[in-house]
């Protein structure tokens, strides 16, 4: 059993300085970047002055050197503000995705790249998922053949965010034939290096919303990649990929209970304003129960991630924590934003 702590005045303060940082980008703000598609780049450039894309990573490299509870607090704090997934998605990558270069990339390759990334000053994307395999990352076709220099890559990745904007690339690809590996997900390489226009057509996928931050599908030509830019050990990618992939599900937890909750916020406030048949519709059974569901739903969800953030943190297995996180807080992220949406039409 694993007992949640309160929040401490430390985390408090993270907290009020995030949300500080945020209250230039109104709902005008966001709204503008959706109908028009622009990257929120004020918005980036207004987080990485603040120091918070580092906020996991090690002082020695420019970052804060704080934990994955610090950093879910500052991504939910993201989302409640009204920035949603148009805010969260521009900067989420940096939280946690390049942890594989920080647990397992040579000096030289961290020294160049880390300080780059914490100061906004390199954008990468994470090229993982591709057409014909989905979430099931050990079957993957996209290959990387050893040279004398390094490797060259080929292949097909899909909804790979950022890459029009991107100068790196982090990419998971096969060196080792799957039938020659004693299990699937052996033989797959993780490199992190430069994304070269000429070797990678980056092509954006049209979507329902979330304009402001683009999904593309990358059609991999001939990247030649240099040994140098190979993270660890070769065949070994998958093993370094899970050093990202559970403090990214709390991520995506605790951003949909915050985008959850800055929902029923503005529901309940209408629903206290919106006068009909003499008062207020929050006073309706129909309105208010609903509502309360969700807030139950949301804090049900907001403790698991929590919970999950404290085991990361101590160094503890936190996988089905994090995943049961990731499924909660999302559905109950959608579930409370449906709810305010019906509760605007009454």
């Amino acid at each position: 059993m694993h007992v949640i702590q309160p929040m401490t005045e430390d985390q408090a303060a993270i907290r009020d300085a995030v949300a500080k940082t945020l209250e230039p980008f109104d709902d005008a703000y966001w709204a503008k970047t959706d109908e028009t598609g622009e990257w929120p780049e004020a918005f980036c450039d207004a987080m990485a002055k603040g120091g918070w894309l580092g906020i996991a990573f090690p002082e020695e490299y420019g970052g804060a050197g704080l934990g994955l509870t610090e950093a879910a607090l500052m991504m939910q704090t993201v989302t409640r503000s009204g920035a949603g997934y148009s805010g969260a998605s521009a900067i989420h990558l940096n939280i946690f995705g390049p942890k594989p270069l920080e647990k397992f990339g040579n000096p030289e390759l961290k020294r160049e790249n880390l300080p780059k990334i914490i100061s906004g000053q390199e954008k990468m994307c994470f090229a993982v998922t591709e057409p014909n395999s989905g979430l099931d990352t050990s079957s993957l076709e996209t290959k990387a053949e050893r040279t004398n220099k390094g490797y060259v890559i080929n292949g097909r990745k899909i909804w790979t965010t950022g890459a029009q904007r991107a100068d790196k690339i982090l990419i998971i690809a096969r060196t080792t034939p799957k039938d020659q590996c004693a299990k699937p997900y052996m033989g797959l390489s993780l490199f992190y290096t430069d994304l070269d226009r000429g070797k990678i057509d980056a092509k954006p996928i049209p979507k329902m919303g979330r304009k402001a931050v683009e999904c593309n599908a990358l059609f991999i030509d001939g990247l030649e990649v240099p040994k140098e830019h190979l993270i660890g050990e070769e065949g070994d990618g998958f093993k370094y990929l899970l050093q990202g992939l559970n403090p990214e599900r709390v991520l995506f937890a605790v951003e949909s209970v915050g985008l959850g909750f800055a929902a029923l916020e503005r529901a309940t406030r209408y629903a206290n304003e919106r006068v009909v048949f003499g008062r207020p519709i929050g006073q309706n059974q129909g309105i208010a129960h609903p509502l309360a569901k969700s807030w139950a739903e949301l804090s049900a969800a907001e403790l698991l991630a929590y919970k999950a953030a404290a085991l990361y943190d101590a160094g503890q297995e936190c996988g089905a924590e994090a995943n049961a996180a990731k499924y909660l807080g999302t559905e109950a992220g959608f579930t409370a934003c449906e709810t305010a949406v019906l509760t605007h039409g009454g």
